[in-house]
């Protein structure tokens, strides 16, 4: 049997190694349910703005795109299990999430918001949703958050693995309200028929150590030189305008900028 000292230098050397070995290639993590950020085209192709995104970073760094997709509570798994290189679906950059993996710069950062029928009086606080049921994305920062804020004083936060879901049981009735990025709010729900009636109520919610600076790529820990890679192609992207460019496309007035 091997000393433990040389099984835990084996088991190191084995984590260094490249994800694959097609160096020529960019493997993204994707949870592709979350219009406008990624979903997926009647042909089945991705589409979104981080899709977009992606595809530029990629065109930047002169490599090929490829995609992986899996449920959003498993991308931080998948990467640490070399599934693919870097996560590209709307994940923020968040102290706790930092303790798994680490991030590139910050991309852009858009506001929380809570949707509720018009009419229901509600605001995005805890007194306000006392006795009311709250859906959230899995394993989301909103969950997060829902959970700390709001849960202890009577709210009822229910996860789902898919957003649309929560969309679904919110027109029913099943839910009373769920707390999302606001531009998948808008474009998801709001702007369908199913979203008639229903609004942003209330104001932005924000705490930082839970939310965290903005969204970002997620990569492994130790990866810099991907980190390095993925940090020159986003500066390019920033100061050539094609980040403030594909923010209006898919987000109109929103300001994502990171601040």
């Amino acid at each position: 049997m091997k000393p433990f000292k040389t099984l835990l230098a084996c088991a190191y050397a084995l984590a260094m190694l490249p994800a694959h070995a097609d160096t020529n290639a960019l493997r993204f993590g994707v949870e592709a349910q979350y219009p406008p950020f990624e979903s997926k085209a009647a042909d089945g192709s991705l589409q979104g703005f981080d899709i977009d995104i992606g595809h530029a970073v990629c065109a930047t760094a002169h490599v090929s795109c490829k995609w992986v997709e899996t449920s959003f509570d498993g991308l931080i798994p998948a990467l640490n299990g070399r599934k693919f290189d870097a996560i590209n679906s709307a994940m923020n950059a968040t102290a706790k999430r930092r303790e798994a993996i680490d991030f590139s710069t910050v991309i852009y950062r858009v506001p929380t918001r809570l949707i509720a029928r018009s009419d229901s009086g509600l605001v995005a606080t805890a007194a306000s949703l006392k006795g009311k049921r709250v859906g959230v994305l899995q394993s989301s920062i909103q969950e997060t958050y829902a959970k700390v804020h709001w849960e202890p004083n009577g709210v009822t936060v229910v996860p789902y693995q898919d957003q649309n879901q929560i969309y679904a049981d919110l027109s029913s009735g099943r839910l009373d309200a769920t707390l999302l990025l606001a531009p998948a709010g808008q474009k998801g729900f709001l702007s369908q028929p199913d979203g008639r009636g229903f609004a942003f109520v209330g104001a932005p919610v924000r705490d930082d150590a839970i939310l965290g600076s903005g969204v970002a790529f997620g990569i492994r820990k130790g990866d810099s030189a991907l980190r390095e890679r993925l940090n020159a192609a986003i500066a390019k992207l920033e100061s050539d305008g094609t980040v403030t460019s594909l923010a209006r496309k898919y987000f109109g007035d929103i300001d994502v900028s990171p601040k």
